[in-house]
């Protein structure tokens, strides 16, 4: 088990580092890896996140490739290791234990449904935030890193990323590119940094090899050339940047495990569990937050220990805010109600899920979330150009 570095190791420790080098605060301690100082006086600092890319996984299929070449270390993601809870960390400096986002599946009891908060609309489906007339930012109440720097920020994100009610809540007081392809990512940010000549922090975020993980596994032939495409991709970037002062940093949110049928649970088949819960289960299918009924804790927990102990871990989830593995600190005053009353702790290359009647059947072979080596290490290069 691999539990999240926030002294000091962890992304949302690099993003303590980001801040203090452009003139911001922040409650964490800053990345061993990245002194402030190391950075502050460069001109273009770009933060790549590379969604799915795991330390392991880039030792292991380009070990002798530029991005382990120019590989400072690695750290820690967050937990659940996830896109929905990693990402509003490089958005706001802030941990799960401060912004609450604990999952792609979130109960929001303020909206009285399970939310997937990313794309803003109930598990369902049907409206999201804006056309249902709720505002994301007031939603959540959370400070967007980029009004807490002192440098113009841009955020250079997928088009059909870019303009959503969650992206433009948490990216306020940054100028959004839009862009299409891999390619057009690097061309857009090439021309950002010769516009401006001016000291300025831009995030971009790169999502297919995460994509491309959940459809054909992680270890998938189709997945791997996507990591060498990104790699050319990257240094025919900073040739395009070269003479511009600019220090590219590159991270992910989360690894990847990938799963077989026999490590997939499907709640269809453990009525007794779906009997004891009075909610679909929340987070991630390698860390489900349950929400158990009255009176049900001990019959839920004796049956995943008689059935389903090979696959999986039960603990109780207001422990995990004791132990730290949301982060540091005061924590969120929604974080208990968003975690439910038990935790299942996916063993192996483990996944529990349920369907509700709305989805439509489909197998993620590539899944994160979990607590393993694999999914919580993720690397750190820095490239100059």
């Amino acid at each position: 088990m691999q539990t999240p570095d926030y002294q000091g190791g962890s992304i949302v420790n690099l993003m303590a580092s980001i801040m203090t080098a452009r003139g911001g605060r922040s409650a964490y301690p800053a990345l061993r890896l990245l002194p402030p100082e190391e950075v502050r006086g460069i001109t273009n600092l770009i933060l790549l996140v590379i969604d799915g890319l795991g330390a392991d996984y880039l030792a292991r299929h380009s070990p002798e490739g530029p991005l382990t070449r120019h590989l400072r270390g690695a750290i820690t993601s967050v937990f659940p290791s996830t896109t929905a809870a990693a990402i509003p960390c490089f958005l706001t400096g802030d941990a799960p234990q401060q912004h609450g986002l604990t999952g792609w599946f979130t109960w929001l009891r303020e909206l009285g449904c399970i939310m997937t908060v990313l794309p803003g609309h109930p598990r369902y489906g049907g409206a999201g935030y804006r056309q249902a007339g709720i505002d994301p930012a007031k939603l959540y109440g959370l400070v967007p890193i980029f009004q807490r720097m002192q440098t113009p920020s841009l955020v250079v994100a997928p088009s059909y990323i870019a303009g959503s009610d969650f992206n433009l809540a948490l990216s306020g007081g940054a100028r959004i590119l839009p862009f299409e392809t891999l390619g057009d990512m690097f061309r857009t940010t090439a021309t950002a940094l010769r516009q401006d000549a001016g000291r300025k922090y831009l995030y971009l975020y790169w999502p297919l090899l995460d994509t491309l993980g959940h459809r054909h596994g992680i270890e998938a032939p189709a997945t791997v050339r996507h990591l060498q495409e990104i790699e050319r991709a990257v240094i025919d970037f900073l040739v395009q940047a070269a003479g511009t002062d600019t220090l590219l940093l590159i991270t992910a949110d989360h690894g990847q495990v990938d799963t077989t049928p026999a490590g997939r649970i499907d709640l269809a088949g453990h009525p007794t569990l779906r009997r004891a819960m009075a909610l679909p289960p929340c987070g991630e299918p390698r860390a489900a937050f349950c929400y158990v009924r009255p009176g049900h804790i001990d019959i839920f927990t004796a049956y995943c220990r008689a059935h389903l102990a090979e696959h999986l871990d039960v603990v109780r989830s207001e422990d995990l805010i004791a132990q730290g593995l949301f982060g540091l600190g005061e924590p969120n005053p929604r974080l208990a109600e968003r975690i439910g009353d038990l935790t299942l702790l996916m063993r192996g290359n483990s996944v529990i899920h349920e369907r509700l009647p709305s989805e439509t059947p489909h197998v993620q072979i590539g899944a994160h979330g979990g607590l393993s080596r694999a999914e919580m290490l993720v690397p750190l290069c820095l490239m100059r150009a």
